[in-house]
């Protein structure tokens, strides 16, 4: 099967931006802020449609419900039900709440089967001085966290950590995270939209009140020890002509890797095992398989089936591929 591009849902949160519609070809998505799009996704919260090819219309969700085959056979694959990963864009204007996500043998008991929710992000820009939370700089107990964010104090044990334009974060479930403002990300997440909030600034939403916390949730589920390790990973970038590719994340849930392009005709293997999805971040590109061609840029999303055989990349672009 012939890869296809992708349709992302939108969300406007309250501390999203614009530049998702203005520098990445979102301006079609009517929802203002636009803070996140969903560029693949089969979530009931927010699932992509298909824009190409014989699908064209059709939700993911209704294409792999007929097509399962589409997903392959990966250990990842098979032990999940439908697509096992989401793939977002985030353009962070202001600070996202403080928040943790349960892992799945937590959210499968108490959240009625739900999958849990261990994520990584690549920083595809950053303002200077911009920076985001990941875990705690000390350890305390619960009741200590209890109190703190009954004084609104919490502030003072969270860990900040500088950001810069291509930084990697792997976020396991469990860790206390938040993205500041001015930082854009791509996150490629298990399929969940399970977040519980500790701690929100005190800000209003839409509404004019409050936005919900979940503080006995989040206290179930995260990791208070202050051992999180923040480092950047070690990176390799592989080269052939035309093509560099390095490892971003290796994880149980998926595996994400940054490729460059510049070539008129590199081979992209046939991986019968796996579905992968290609983000672009920049430039413009084509993938063919025989005589159709499928034409792709900045900020578009290309689902290319398990099924798909040995394909043909061609172009100056720079993209994320994801796979299981």
């Amino acid at each position: 099967m012939t890869p296809f591009l992708l349709i992302p849902a939108g969300k406007d949160y309250i501390w999203g931006g614009t530049r998702l519609k203005s520098e990445f070809g979102k301006g079609f998505l009517r929802e203002d802020p636009l803070a996140e799009t969903w560029e693949c996704s089969v979530h009931p919260d927010g699932p992509s449609r298909v824009a190409s090819g014989p699908f064209a219309g059709k939700t993911l969700p209704e294409v792999l419900a007929t097509h399962p085959g589409y997903l392959g056979e990966s250990p990842s694959v098979s032990g999940y039900e439908g697509l096992p990963v989401l793939v977002k864009l985030i353009d962070a204007r202001d600070n996202l709440s403080v928040q943790v996500h349960p892992d799945n043998e937590y959210a499968r008991r108490e959240e009625h089967g739900q999958a849990g929710k261990t994520e990584m992000w690549y920083v595809v820009d950053a303002e200077p001085g911009a920076r985001l939370v990941f875990g705690l700089n000390r350890q305390i107990s619960g009741e200590e966290l209890r109190r703190s964010l009954a004084a609104g104090t919490l502030e003072r044990y969270l860990r900040y950590v500088p950001v810069h334009r291509d930084d990697v974060f792997f976020i396991p479930a469990g860790t206390i995270h938040a993205i500041g403002r001015g930082v854009l990300i791509a996150e490629i997440q298990q399929s969940s939209n399970l977040t519980y909030r500790l701690y929100d600034y005190g800000r209003l939403g839409k509404d004019g009140r409050p936005r919900a916390l979940h503080v006995e949730k989040a206290l179930a589920v995260a990791d208070l020890s202050g051992s999180q390790n923040p480092r950047q990973p070690m990176r390799v970038l592989r080269y052939r002509p035309g093509f560099a590719q390095e490892s971003l994340s290796r994880c149980a849930f998926f595996a994400v890797d940054r490729c460059l392009l510049n070539s008129e005709g590199v081979i992209l293997p046939a991986l019968p095992e796996s579905f992968r999805v290609l983000l672009c971040l920049s430039g413009s590109g084509k993938i063919a398989e025989g005589s159709e061609v499928l034409s792709f840029t900045k900020g578009e999303t290309v689902f290319i089936p398990a099924t798909a055989p040995d394909l043909v990349l061609s172009g100056e672009t720079e993209f994320l591929l994801v796979r299981c």
